[in-house]
Formats: structure tokens, sequence, C-alpha cells
């Protein structure tokens, strides 16, 4: 046995801001009107992270690139029947993963646009009629259930092969480093400081936009002039 790089450090920072993110939006939404202001702040950091992945899927390191983890159907069945020997997502959890990302980017999205019936509007509020904010508010709180459900089965799926198949997942999303058996297996390469830049500047500009940058100040209100 020996041990390889497996995560990079920007995919571990996604997991854990993500998870914080994630936690901060679900607490301050339950403590009431007083907090939607941060609500929303960690909406688009979920936004952020969000885009940055997706960018990282594609520029990032070894096992945190989409086209090396993420397979079709036969890779799910060999997986199934003991014939997977990779390293980092296996062809199932893969799948698990994507939902995950599409679910939490649902929810932030369609947050943008929600209101809460009282004060708060979302960021791109402005953007759509009244009718369809009330719409993407109703699927906004549907989502949050969904979310729950997904959520616990990951975490259930993340102690079963921890403590029944005895391969700990959160030590190397951590240390970025995970003993394995099969010898062909390499350290994670690619995903230098020029790809980090890029994912970053591409994630900052989004949630520029999603906070409402491309969308025109209001005009200012007439002048008295006393006449």
């Amino acid at each position: 046995m020996k041990t390889i790089r497996l995560w990079d450090l920007p995919t571990r920072l996604f997991h854990w801001l993500l998870v914080m993110a994630v936690v901060g939006a679900v607490a301050t939404v339950k403590l009431g009107a007083g907090w939607m202001a941060w609500h929303e702040r960690f909406g688009l950091a979920v936004i952020g992270l969000l885009s940055f992945r997706l960018v990282w899927g594609l520029v990032g390191s070894t096992y945190a690139r989409f086209g090396q983890f993420v397979k079709g159907p036969g890779a799910i069945v060999r997986y199934l029947q003991g014939q997977w020997q990779g390293a980092g997502h296996n062809p199932l959890g893969a799948w698990s993963v994507l939902l995950l990302l599409g679910l939490f980017g649902f929810q932030a999205a369609t947050g943008l646009f929600a209101n809460d019936e009282i004060a708060f509007n979302g960021p791109l509020y402005p953007l759509v009629s009244s009718g369809w904010s009330d719409t993407l508010s109703s699927w906004h709180r549907l989502t949050e259930w969904g979310l729950y459900a997904v959520v616990a089965l990951h975490v259930l799926a993340v102690m079963f092969y921890t403590h029944v198949r005895k391969d700990n997942l959160v030590k190397p999303m951590v240390t970025g480093r995970k003993p394995v058996q099969n010898p062909e297996l390499r350290d994670a390469s690619g995903g230098g400081w020029l790809a980090f830049a890029i994912a970053l500047a591409i994630a900052v500009a989004v949630v520029w936009a999603a906070s409402g940058g491309l969308i025109p100040p209001p005009p200012p209100p007439p002048q008295n002039l006393g006449w």
C-alpha cells in the first residue's frame, strides 16, 4: 500500500467552505427576518463556491476533474461488482456529488429572485415579475427539504464507508492524501496557480452579477426646486 496526493487544496477548501456557507444559510433563515441580509450573503457565497467548483472541475488537478470521476452506467455496474480500483469519487458517488451540486445550485439560484412576502427581496428580484418571484420562492422553499434528504444520505454514506468498509473519506478531504492499494494510481497533477486564478476570477464575476451588479441603479428621485 502507498499514499498518494488525492485532493488538492482548492478542492478541500471548496468542500469545507461550502459546508459552512450552507450551514450559515440554513441557520440565518431559521433565525428570522432580521437575519435575511446574512442569508443572502451566505447564498451568494454558495453561488461563488459552486461557480469556482464548476470551473475547477475542468481545469483543476487530476481527481478534481469531472472527466476523471464522472462515468457512465457501465462503470457503476463494475463498481457494484467490486471491479473498481480507482481513487477519489467512485462512479456511484460521483453522481451523488453532481446531484448535490445541482440541488445547491438550484436552491441558490432561485433564492436570487425570491421574496419573503414581507420586506426581503433577492438581489435579482427586479428582473422578474412578482408572479414569477412568488413561484421561484415556492420552489426555493420546497427544494430545502430535498436538500436535507440528500445531505443526510451523503453523511450516512460517508459514515458507512468510514466505519463499515474501513475507507475513511473524511481524512483525505482534510489532509489531501490517501492510502491506496492499487500500485498504478499516481499523485494528482495539474491545477496550478494559473488555473486557480482563472477559476477564482470567474467565481468573483458570477457573484458580482448574481448580487445585482448588472442591474442599472434606479433613477434618482425628482428634485424639489422649491417653486
